[in-house]
């Protein structure tokens, strides 16, 4: 990717049951071609009842899935727990746990997931908003 680019809400979005959910979601996936980032970035609304089903990414197949609940409300569930979210709350689902979401509310859920395979991390150290994210969780 020589140049910046930009994908617009709707650009190549896709019906598409997760995992033998019920209702299929609208998901978009960035960037699919463009990126060269180790990690998929996308964008599901699920409606009103919609599912996700709960399920794990085995560790034959490794994936980390980030949600970041963007609009609506809905409930996860993280292995034996159920976890209520509002927008702005976010949920990591590591490789080998069961995860699934569940849209509860009287309006669409969206969220950005964020999945790929585990990795070693990353030193966000020489970056101002990293230390400042540190800084913050201290105080």
């Amino acid at each position: 990717m020589d140049a910046a680019s930009i994908e617009r809400a709707g650009e190549g979005g896709f019906p598409y049951l997760l995992h033998e959910g019920a209702a299929p979601v609208q998901a978009q996936w960035y960037f699919r071609e463009e990126t060269r980032l180790p990690v998929a970035v996308h964008r599901w609304v699920f409606p009103p009842g919609a599912t996700e089903g709960n399920h794990v990414h085995p560790h034959d197949e490794p994936l980390d899935e980030l949600y970041l609940l963007v609009t609506g409300r809905a409930t996860m569930t993280l292995g034996e727990r159920q976890v209520d979210m509002v927008a702005g709350d976010a949920l990591l689902a590591p490789a080998g746990v069961e995860h699934g979401v569940r849209n509860d509310g009287p309006e669409p859920a969206a969220f950005v997931v964020v999945w790929g395979r585990p990795g070693e991390g990353f030193d966000w150290t020489p970056y101002g908003t990293g230390r400042a994210a540190e800084q913050a969780a201290t105080t």
